[in-house]
Parts: C-alpha cells; structure tokens; sequence
C-alpha cells in the first residue's frame, strides 16, 4: 500500500520545471504533473506540484543476513557476512526481473518503518560489518542511502550497492566517498539490448568508470538472457571494454531462468560455459553464478587454489592478512577485513 502523502520526506534532485516536476536523480528525468509517480514507482511530484516527494525514503521490505558471495562479490571480504536490506522501487524495466515484486512495488509486499539509526542498530546487532543496499535498486531509495551511508561509515561498517547503475553523475558523486564496494548488472552491451529494458547503456557504463576512479571495489554481473543480450560479437566487445578498465574485475556471468514477463527457456549450459571461455580469454577472474557447481579462485600468478567455495560458503581460503596469496604473494584483488 502506498504511504500517504503526508509525512513523506521531500526528494532530493529535482526542480520546476514549467509548472511541472523534474526529477533529476537518474537520466529518466522524468517529467511529472501534480500527483504523478515517476517510472521508478517511487518518487511521486505532491499533490500541489511544488515539490518531488520520496514514497519509500522511510521505509524497508526486507532486511536479512547473507553471505557476502550471495552479493555476489567473490574479493571483498570473503567468507563474512553481510547485513542486506532492501525496498521497492526500480528505474529499469527487465521484463526477466528476479525480483520484480519489489521493483515494480506488487500489493503482495508489506513495508515495514526503517531510520537510518535503525539500520545502524540492526549492523550492530547482526555482527556483520558491512551492510548491502540490495534487492531492489538501491539507487532509487536515494534519500535513505544518502543519509545512511555515511553514518554506517563512521560507525566503522562498510556500505556495500549491488545496483543496475542508471544514475545521473551529480547524484552519483553525493554518495560515492561513503560506498565500499558495488556490484554492478552490466545488462547488455548494445543500445538496443538496453532499449528493451528501458535503460542507458552509456549511464552504466560512466557509473563503473565512476565508482572505479573513486577508488571503490567493483565487481560486475552479466545476466545472459536468451532473446535479450547473447549475441557474441557484443558480449566480446563488453569483455574488451571491461579488460580495458581494469582486466582484474572479478565478473560473475549469471545463468538466467524464466521469471516475471519473459519465458524464454533457461540460459543452456554449454552457452554459458562457451561464453565464459570467452571472457576468460582477457579477465582472469570469471565466475559462474546460478549453475549447479561451485566457483574456486586460483591464483594468477602461481595458480594455487587461493579461495575455495562450497555454494556460498567459504571451504578453503589461502590468503595473508592483506589479501594476496599465501603462497607466492601475489595481489589477486582481494580486499579483506
């Protein structure tokens, strides 16, 4: 049920523009008359039209306790926990969505009340220290991430997006000196495989560069939909764009099953194993998500098994207090602690 219009927070990024409401949070900019709701779901121009109103600012669907791997991110702080919390709300429009009961704000979901003090006790409480901005697309619970993020990084926890990355840079460099880590869904490579999903393929491409040049750790998903973004010579081109980053990027290529509007049979096997040789060919840290085996880390320079995984949990793990290989010592991206 959406919150009455009274006691909302006020948006952030936004002005007038001809008597209407602009919001200027992501590259949508989406036009609003009074009383309307962005594409997001989630930012609604009031009723007066003086103002952009945030409709999930104070409010969480779900919080829970994950394996950072879950995330995934397979070289930030392996083998701990990680504090997930999430809202509705969702500027893209995938019509596989894995989530898409709280991106497009089903009636079937229940929020609950969240301050960000409140999400500071609930890191404290939980042990973990990191929390992840997850399950919905972070970027749209702006005004809460922007107001959390900092006090959870002086109270000493790390601040973890995992994000479709479709956000304008203004915005994006509010938050970026409070963010640790991100995981990142570069979706497709082509402006007509970002078209489908009502995206911006350049947007997401200045957010990696972004967030790298800030220092951040990165990882990136690519989901491999059949009928969406499985043409060869633009998943090859991707992997060169993101050797050219940084060939060091761990990238998680996910195995996609049918699910909200698209019924395209699950991504084969073979396809995905063919792709990652592809990707394998100029990244050294390829990893399988969604596949009924588990993924090991070998070292890049003397090939030893430096982390060994059992689905989301940690069997093995040959690092020194740094991050690099026990063994011969060398930087394999790791961040720990």
């Amino acid at each position: 049920m959406t919150p009455s219009e009274e006691g909302l927070a006020r948006a952030s990024w936004w002005h007038i523009e001809n008597g209407l409401v602009r919001c200027d949070l992501c590259p949508h900019a989406c036009l609003l008359k009074p009383g309307g709701t962005g594409l997001c779901g989630v930012r609604k121009a009031s009723s007066n039209g003086e103002a952009l109103l945030s409709l999930n600012a104070g409010f969480a669907a779900h919080i829970h306790l994950d394996p950072v791997e879950k995330k995934p991110l397979y070289h930030w702080r392996p083998g701990t926990e990680i504090l997930s919390v999430g809202t509705v709300g969702c500027n893209l429009r995938c019509p596989f969505c894995q989530n898409w009961e709280l991106a497009r704000w089903d009636p079937s979901v229940s929020l609950q009340p969240i301050t960000p003090g409140d999400l500071l006790e609930a890191a404290k409480q939980s042990g973990s220290r990191a929390v992840a901005f997850t399950y919905n697309e972070p970027l749209v619970w702006f005004e809460f991430l922007s107001d959390a993020a900092p006090l959870l990084q002086q109270e000493g926890f790390g601040v973890v997006l995992v994000t479709n990355g479709t956000i304008n840079p203004e915005p994006l460099k509010e938050i970026l000196p409070f963010i640790s880590a991100a995981n990142i869904d570069l979706k497709a490579f082509t402006l007509e495989g970002y078209n489908k999903l009502g995206g911006f393929l350049e947007t997401v491409l200045e957010t990696i560069g972004t967030l790298k040049d800030g220092k951040v750790h990165v990882e990136l998903t690519h989901l491999l939909v059949p009928g969406i973004n499985v043409d060869k010579t633009a998943f090859e081109a991707m992997i060169d764009w993101i050797s050219k980053i940084d060939e060091g990027i761990p990238f998680h290529l996910s195995r996609y099953f049918p699910r909200w509007k698209w019924s395209e049979p699950a991504t084969p096997l073979s396809l995905m194993m063919e792709y990652r040789e592809i990707a394998s060919r100029k990244l050294p840290f390829v990893y399988m998500g969604n596949v009924p085996f588990s993924e090991t880390t070998r070292c890049r320079q003397c090939g030893r098994d430096i982390v060994a995984r059992e689905g989301y949990n940690i069997a093995h793990i040959e690092l020194d207090p740094h991050g690099k290989c026990r063994a011969c010592g060398q930087d394999n991206g790791f961040i720990i602690g």
